[in-house]
């Protein structure tokens, strides 16, 4: 696992072949990293699935009102929900869509990001100026590229426990 340098500003997600530790930048989008800690403080993520992987793109998740596996999961919905907070708008920045960045998942509406997030599987740069870059995986891309693809999967992956680091047990 790589060296945590701020565990305040680091996720740590539980998947079923490891751990990934994402390195959350709240310099560049501060909002956007504040709302996953909230989100993975109230334990939101803990079981929801990845929805919408595709192949050479990304893996998508993080729907903690339909996508949850062990809660009201409804597969056919997942991917159309958020929380119950308020939409943010776009942090837009000059940091490219590189292999192993989270990046704000929205409608056509910029300004509709909520808990959704999605992990590049490649350097994805069309999306630049897009979409909110709001963190980068630091360590355990290799259990993000072993996620079951398909949008959605026949049987999806899900992120069994996520913690900030700060807060790890």
């Amino acid at each position: 696992m790589a060296e945590i340098e701020d565990p305040e500003n680091t996720i740590l997600m539980e998947l079923e072949g490891g751990t990934v530790v994402i390195a959350l930048m709240p310099d560049v989008a501060p909002q956007h990293a504040a709302r996953m800690k909230e989100l993975t403080r109230a334990g939101a993520y803990d079981g929801v699935v990845f929805h919408r992987v595709i192949e050479g793109f990304m893996a998508q998740t993080g729907d903690v009102a339909h996508g949850n596996a062990g809660k009201d999961f409804n597969l056919r919905r997942a991917g159309t929900g958020g929380s119950d907070l308020p939409d943010l708008p776009a942090e837009f920045s000059r940091i490219p869509h590189d292999r192993g960045t989270l990046g704000a998942a929205r409608s056509s509406n910029p300004d509709s990001a909520n808990s959704q997030f999605f992990i590049n599987f490649a350097d994805n740069h069309f999306l630049n100026g897009q979409y909110t870059v709001y963190g980068r995986v630091i360590s355990g891309m290799e259990h993000v590229d072993a996620i079951t693809r398909g949008e959605p999967p026949a049987t999806p992956d899900r992120m069994i426990r996520v913690q900030v680091a700060a807060d790890a047990s």
